[in-house]
């Protein structure tokens, strides 16, 4: 969970965002062309993809957003994180998913951390410059996130759905 401070600075607390992580230097989206998204953040299984997607999309406007659109940018990313996942844990339970307990932890904790951020906006403690640092965090922590366990649940949904592993076709990003 992302504590507040009275600054309106939070400290993450999921390893992923430690100082010494492969994961601490998070994308930096160019938010006209939205470059953030890649075809190599692909995982094979479509409904996940897509949700990925909207991810960096609903992100970029944190990173983005004006002092007066903070607080509508911050409710659009956690309606987002809700459906999102809600969505992955569901597939979680309903299928018996090996590995649910961390992952679904996992999303609760950032869950409660957009909460956290929401409501220190709502107070007027950090606006648009809260929002772009908890951006930041989120695109750090998300490709850890998506490489090892979104990515296993991708397979195992492909395995239940389709009887064997996802194929993923990228494009060339130049």
């Amino acid at each position: 969970m992302i504590k507040v401070s009275a600054e309106g600075q939070f400290s993450p607390s999921l390893e992923k965002n430690a100082p010494d992580s492969p994961h601490r230097e998070a994308p930096r989206l160019d938010h006209d062309s939205l470059n953030g998204w890649t075809d190599e953040r692909l995982l094979g299984f479509t409904p996940m993809d897509e949700v990925h997607r909207e991810f960096f999309h609903v992100t970029a406007a944190l990173l983005s957003c004006s002092q007066e659109s903070a607080l509508e940018a911050i409710a659009c990313f956690e309606d987002h994180a809700r459906r999102h996942f809600d969505q992955e844990d569901q597939w979680m339970v309903e299928t018996d998913f090996p590995a649910r307990d961390c992952h679904i932890h996992e999303h609760a904790s950032v869950l409660a951390s957009t909460i956290d951020v929401r409501r220190a906006i709502a107070e007027g403690q950090g606006g648009a410059a809260l929002a772009a640092d908890f951006a930041q965090h989120l695109l750090a922590w998300f490709p850890g996130h998506a490489d090892y366990l979104d990515s296993a649940l991708a397979a195992w949904m492909c395995k239940r759905r389709w009887g064997g592993r996802p194929v993923v076709l990228r494009r060339r990003n130049r």
